[in-house]
């Protein structure tokens, strides 16, 4: 007996494997049904492009697309974005912009803002955000382009141009935040969103 209670799986508005994984590995089924969503249309109408209020805004529009197609189950919306000073970063086209983003974020601390709604037939239920603080190491050219053939396409799979629980946890020297909201999905209050909600024991 697993500690699931609801009948049906959590409905996961997005694609990411590592949100899956995070669900997954904390014994929740999911279905996969990733939003269709112009995202850059979305962020432009986040009010003052706030980092914070655009992954919120991000995050209950996933969740409420896909409750549109589905009755009664519970979807689950999450997104997160990149901050240096007043400078919001989305995923590098290519490893020229992914060295560009990474040039500009090294030696420096970046603020990593994550939201997850939850949302049913229509309604947003539940909504959280966290901000993670990342000061990465100064980087030379030499191991800038040591990273990058090591890291390979993945550069370009993560805004910033790293995933923290693979090679990018070499680019870091300190570190402020909840793990689960570096990897885009702040889980300990979605948990306990769902316990109070009546699907997990």
């Amino acid at each position: 007996m697993g500690l699931w209670l609801a009948a049906t799986p959590l409905v996961l508005a997005s694609a990411s494997a590592v949100r899956r994984h995070l669900l997954e590995a904390a014994g929740i089924p999911v279905e996969v049904r990733p939003a269709s969503l112009d995202e850059r249309a979305v962020e432009a109408s986040a009010p003052g492009n706030n980092p914070s209020a655009v992954a919120a805004l991000l995050a209950r529009e996933k969740a409420l697309r896909v409750t549109a197609n589905l009755s009664g189950q519970l979807v689950v919306g999450a997104d997160q974005t990149l901050a240096l000073g007043n400078r919001r970063f989305d995923k590098p086209a290519d490893r020229d912009a992914a060295r560009a983003q990474l040039e500009a974020l090294a030696g420096r601390t970046h603020e990593l803002h994550a939201a997850v709604a939850v949302a049913r037939d229509g309604q947003v239920l539940f909504e959280h955000s966290a901000v993670a603080r990342l000061t990465m190491r100064s980087l030379s050219d030499a191991f800038l382009d040591r990273y990058l053939d090591a890291a390979g396409a993945a550069v370009t799979a993560s805004v910033g141009a790293y995933q923290l629980e693979a090679l990018g946890v070499h680019l870091f020297e300190h570190i402020e935040g909840d793990h689960f909201t570096i990897l885009g999905l702040p889980l300990v209050p979605l948990l306990a969103y769902l316990r109070a909600e009546g699907s997990l024991a």
